[in-house]
């Protein structure tokens, strides 16, 4: 445990929706929910005008339109999350060399391993605090200057206790706790309060009367060790204790990258679920190359119309990011999945990661027999021409980035019935117009996500070249 409380944990601001009312002038103080549209979606991110109606994270989409069907529910852009989470984390890592991001907007950062350590260790305590509080506000004025956003920090003696601070400091705020006030702080809070302590354990610990951290540092460890084995016990009462000496680990590593879809109505056709499994194979690969990446072992992941889940692996010859050779066993992984009452979600990953690739005579193997297929096709009697599909109608979803060759930049704000509504606004405009297109009109098209600010937190290209107020062109 230090003495000075020299680690702190960032936490931005209702992230995912504080970005999107950044980037959309007509939402800024008004509720904005982000999650999955669908049925069966959940809310990623409420903004805190949502959060007065009792929306919050995790929560059925469908429940959320209930307490707050005045909001504006968009779909998640991460392209532009992570634009501003990589500005976020590259102010990190000018404090300290050793940030341990946890998601895209959250990370602990030991300040004693960066350039102002000397000055820490040298320092007193008040002087040490002082300068802890000063590069912390420091912080948090470089983010909202570079993308208009709102960070919380923590700062304490241990990673525990920082996060503690920064969620004692939300929304908008610092929090320093001082070394030595560790129990004083942590003693009325509930349990869920302490890392490792979900429903489950909070269920078992209610059970035995234990409400609140204080009462588990009085049950002693021996009574936890009994209630939730050992290890977990032990844990969780060092933990009550403010005792936590993990260190802050420098961009931990991903042990695998996967992606899954829930679905509005469970799938119970075999050739369906082929078809949705190679889809998310092949998205997979997008991600994994998009990382550097390669991977050894294929994972596909089954949610069944009762909710029971199993997962269904295959570990391959050496490390690859070939798409034949991943879709290819994800495929013959489902094909062994009895699929009987349906299914409600499906997932593809790819784990034991590497940073190359190994080249797999299986992967060259596919090739060649796909290639002898589509060979001995040719050759064959020529099958009567079948009817021309029609051509997919083009999607828009809630939120998106689009462009008008006429009117500019801006973005989805609903479609249906063939038609699609787009208002045309910027980072750096005012409100803007609303209009409304063809869903096939050729003058629209999807755009990557806007920067929210200049590299020197002033405007954008967008306003420097002219964008006019209401977002179309000038």
């Amino acid at each position: 445990m230090r003495s000075l409380p020299s680690i702190i944990h960032l936490d931005m601001d209702a992230f995912f929706a504080a970005v999107e009312q950044a980037a959309k002038p007509s939402l800024r103080g008004k509720p904005v929910i982000v999650g999955g549209l669908g049925g069966r979606g959940v809310v990623s991110t409420a903004s805190y005008e949502a959060r007065r109606f009792g929306v919050h994270s995790a929560m059925p989409m469908a429940q959320a339109r209930r307490l707050c069907p005045n909001a504006a529910f968009l779909a998640g852009r991460f392209e532009a999350y992570r634009q501003v989470s990589e500005i976020v984390m590259g102010l990190l890592r000018e404090l300290s060399p050793l940030v341990q991001p946890l998601s895209l907007d959250e990370a602990f950062v030991d300040l004693e391993a960066g350039p102002y350590g000397p000055a820490l260790a040298a320092a007193d305590h008040r002087t040490g605090e002082r300068l802890v509080l000063a590069l912390a506000e420091d912080l948090r004025a470089d983010i909202l200057r570079r993308s208009g956003l709102t960070a919380s920090v923590g700062a304490a003696g241990s990673k525990l206790m920082a996060k503690i601070a920064s969620e004692q400091a939300k929304p908008d705020g610092l929090v320093l706790i001082e070394p030595g006030q560790e129990r004083a702080v942590l003693g009325p809070m509930p349990v869920r309060a302490l890392p490792g302590v979900g429903p489950a354990t909070e269920q078992v610990l209610r059970r035995a009367g234990l409400n609140t951290v204080a009462e588990l540092a009085e049950a002693g460890e021996a009574e936890l060790v009994q209630l939730l084995g050992r290890a977990h016990g032990a844990g969780v009462h060092q933990m009550s204790l403010g005792l936590d000496d993990r260190p802050v680990v420098a961009d931990q590593d991903a042990k695998s990258v996967s992606v899954e879809d829930t679905f509005e109505v469970d799938l119970a056709d075999r050739d369906r679920v082929l078809r949705e499994v190679e889809t998310l194979a092949v998205r997979c690969v997008r991600r994994l190359r998009g990382a550097g990446r390669s991977g050894r072992t294929v994972v596909l992941k089954v949610r069944r119309f009762d909710f029971s889940t199993l997962t269904r692996s295959e570990t391959l010859r050496g490390p690859t990011d070939d798409e034949t050779v991943i879709v290819e066993t994800a495929r013959r992984l489902a094909a062994q999945v009895d699929i009987t009452g349906g299914v409600r979600l499906l997932g593809v990953g790819v784990a034991q990661l590497a940073d190359y690739t190994q080249e797999d005579l299986f992967a060259q193997a596919v090739r060649e027999e796909a290639a002898a297929e589509a060979e001995a096709g040719a050759g064959a009697e020529e099958e009567p021409a079948a009817a021309e599909e029609e051509p997919a109608v083009r999607r828009w979803l809630p939120g998106q980035d689009v462009r008008h060759a006429e009117f500019g930049p801006g973005w989805v704000q609903g479609s249906g019935v063939g038609r699609v509504t787009v208002r045309f606004e910027t980072p750096w405009s005012g409100p803007g117009r609303v209009r409304t297109f063809a869903v096939e009109d050729p003058d629209l098209e999807p755009a990557r996500p806007l920067p929210l600010r200049g590299a020197d937190g002033g405007p954008g290209e967008e306003e420097a070249e002219g964008t006019a107020a209401d977002g179309s062109a000038p």
